[in-house]
This record gives structure tokens, C-alpha cells and sequence, in this order.
């Protein structure tokens, strides 16, 4: 009950336009700014040293510049652009060959044209470097839209973009047996956006389970799926899963979000498992941070706490 109470209030502030715009006007660009534990920082150049940090401890990494609900084609443009200059400024294992996109950044407000037409210019650009981009899942209502919108270049022949899943949602078993027999990459997360009884679990043991048992269906039936999660249960599931199965390790990832759980991180890449983080840059900070707070109440001690620690590097 308090983990639900929690998540729609922090869903509630993420989404106010008001707080958005004077939290960018305060920016994180102090050492001290709790958000800085989540977020790398507000420029390339930070997230770039949060990146090479990062693969210096022999992990890699998926990059994600922060934005979402642009409403002008003129803005979803100028969006997929950034994110083209990111990828010519990357050279190999720079960026470790991810980024994240959300649609929505990239024009799926204004239609869905927008988006694939911007998608494509993304995906396009990150072949020749063979970087991969996995499209962020939104709230509930994008979710028809974005797989339609990976799907559509899936269809035209590109093979380096992929999609999370939401295990919070009813509907993602379904969807993701639809994208294993199309041989996609999936992202499955436990899902931070606030939702229905009627198309979403809203319980964490009900989420959990479910968690579970979509990692065994991609695990078993998936194509080099990334099981996003810092939660050792489940992380533990999907060990035991794997070992049974006789599953070999390249043939999955676990991926953490920025600035939690290094300790979880550096073990299991030392016992020989894939591990990518996740890391999030840009002014567009306020509704990824406030979504983090709403995850699990501990979240806001671990921030206070923090406060008075030294920054991460992962």
C-alpha cells in the first residue's frame, strides 16, 4: 500500500508541467543535487566521463539523452538530430554501442508518422557504427504505438533496435511473445508509470511475479533480452533460470539503472555476467527523477543519505 501510495504521488509530480520548468530553470549542476544521483549530468560531456567511468570497470553502457512530450514536429526534429551528433561523435566502445530513445521525444505527440520518420533518421545513423537503440516503453497509452512504430523497422531490415517491456502491464506477456517471434531484442522493466487495476498490476508482489515469469519466457524464448532490475530476488530468479536452462551468459544482460546498486553490478559482471547501465543526461531531468523517487519509498532515504556521499560513477 505505501510502495502505491508513493508511486502515484511521484507519478503526479513527474507529470506537472509547472515543477518541470522551474526544476530546468535550478538545474543538477551542483555536486550536492540529489538528482545527481540518478542523472549523469545535464551536458554530453558529462554524460561521456559518466560513460567512461563506467566502461572502465569493464561494463557497458546504454545512453539516454532525457526528454519526452514534445508537441512540434519542429522539436521532435531537433530531438532525433541530438541524438544523430551523439552518435557521429561516438566512436567504438565510446558509448559501448547503446542509446535509449523515447518516442515521445521524438515526435509521437505530434503523430505517428513523426515518430518513425525520426526513429528511422536515429537508427539509420547508428548502423554503420553498430550501435543499438532500444526504444524506451511510455505510459499505457503509447504502448499500441510504440511497438507499431520499432515494428515498421523491424519490417524495412533494421536489426539494431529493440524495445522494453513493462511487466506491470496485463497485456506484456502477449507482447512479448509477439516480439520474440519476431527475433527483437527486449528491455524488460517492472514499469514506473501509474496505471489502472484494470490493464496493470498494482501490487510489488504481484509485479514481482510477474517479473519472473516473463524473465523465463525471454530467457527461454528471447533473443539476447535485457532483464532490468536491482532487485537480488529476482536478479536470482533469473540466475537460477539460466543455469537450469543451460543457457550461456552472452545470451543475456542484466542492466541497471544509473547511480544504484554498483555493489550488485560488480559482482555479477565478476562472475562472468553481461552488465549494462543505463545513464540519463540532459535538462530534461525532473520527470526521470521524480519517477526513480516514486519506484520504492527507499529511494528518497537513499538520496538523503547520499547527500553527504561522494558522487557515483555508476
Amino acid at each position: 500500500m505505501i510502495a502505491t501510495i508513493f508511486r502515484l504521488f511521484f507519478s503526479m509530480l513527474a507529470s506537472s508541467a509547472l515543477l518541470k520548468a522551474a526544476a530546468s530553470r535550478i538545474g543538477i549542476r551542483g555536486r550536492r543535487s540529489p538528482a545527481r544521483r540518478f542523472v549523469a549530468g545535464e551536458t554530453h560531456d558529462e554524460a561521456i566521463a559518466a560513460v567512461e567511468a563506467i566502461e572502465a570497470r569493464g561494463l557497458t553502457v546504454t545512453i539516454d539523452r532525457l526528454g519526452e512530450q514534445v508537441t512540434s514536429s519542429a522539436a521532435a526534429l531537433e530531438a532525433a538530430r541530438a541524438y544523430v551528433d551523439l552518435i557521429g561523435e561516438a566512436t567504438p566502445g565510446r558509448v559501448s554501442r547503446g542509446l535509449s530513445v523515447k518516442l515521445t521525444q521524438i515526435g509521437l505527440d505530434v503523430d505517428r508518422a513523426t515518430a518513425i520518420d525520426n526513429l528511422r533518421r536515429v537508427v539509420e545513423a547508428a548502423v554503420e557504427p553498430g550501435i543499438f537503440v532500444r526504444v524506451d516503453m511510455e505510459g499505457a497509452t503509447y504502448t499500441d504505438d510504440t511497438l507499431d512504430t520499432v515494428e515498421t523497422l523491424w519490417s524495412i531490415g533494421y536489426r539494431n533496435v529493440g524495445v522494453a517491456i513493462q511487466a506491470a502491464l496485463r497485456r506484456s506477456g502477449d507482447d512479448i511473445r509477439r516480439l520474440n517471434a519476431l527475433g527483437m531484442s527486449v528491455r524488460l522493466v517492472k514499469g514506473a508509470y501509474r496505471e489502472s487495476r484494470r490493464i496493470a498490476f498494482v501490487r510489488a508482489d504481484d509485479v514481482d511475479a510477474e517479473f519472473r515469469r516473463l524473465t523465463e519466457l525471454l530467457l527461454t524464448e528471447g533473443h539476447r533480452p535485457a532483464i532490468a532490475t536491482h532487485d537480488p530476488d529476482l536478479i536470482a530468479h533469473a540466475r537460477q533460470v539460466a543455469t537450469a536452462r543451460a543457457i550461456a551468459l552472452d545470451q543475456f544482460e542484466f542492466e541497471f539503472l544509473y547511480g544504484l546498486r554498483r555493489d550488485l553490478q560488480t559482482s555479477l559482471a565478476r562472475d562472468g555476467y553481461a552488465v549494462r547501465v543505463y545513464v540519463p543526461y540532459g535538462r530534461e531531468w525532473f520527470p526521470y527523477f521524480m519517477r526513480r523517487l516514486g519506484e520504492r519509498p527507499a529511494n528518497i532515504w537513499f538520496v538523503v543519505k547520499n547527500l553527504f556521499a561522494e558522487r557515483p560513477d555508476a
